[in-house]
């Protein structure tokens, strides 16, 4: 101190610590795959109920991998995009559908 006045100099005595540089997480994608079996509306379903995508995203969606034969349900952590993938396959399979997912890194 200064007469009165706080200094803010190299010894005020002020601890500054240089912030950690945090690494983001890679992300991977959910990639839907393409099957003759498994109904669209199926599919719909799984993408707004799974991926939150409206009526509308999931047919995009649904249409794409039809017609493409591939499509991206979403973009997540390797942790969500796994648990995501296995509530898909689990639904699939308990309603008898061959609907395949598989994970991508980005």
């Amino acid at each position: 101190m200064q007469n009165g006045n706080y200094e803010d100099g190299p010894d005020s005595g002020l601890a500054t610590k240089a912030k950690p540089k945090t690494k983001k997480p890679p992300l991977y994608k959910v990639i839907m795959l393409n099957d003759d079996y498994t109904p669209m509306e199926f599919v719909v379903l799984v993408l707004q109920e799974f991926f939150r995508k409206t009526q509308e995203e999931a047919t995009e969606i649904m249409l794409h991998v039809h017609q493409r034969g591939v499509g991206v349900c979403g973009v997540y952590t390797y942790e969500i995009a796994e648990t995501k993938a296995t509530q898909v396959m689990d639904l699939a399979r308990k309603n008898q559908h061959p609907l395949q997912v598989q994970l991508e890194k980005e």
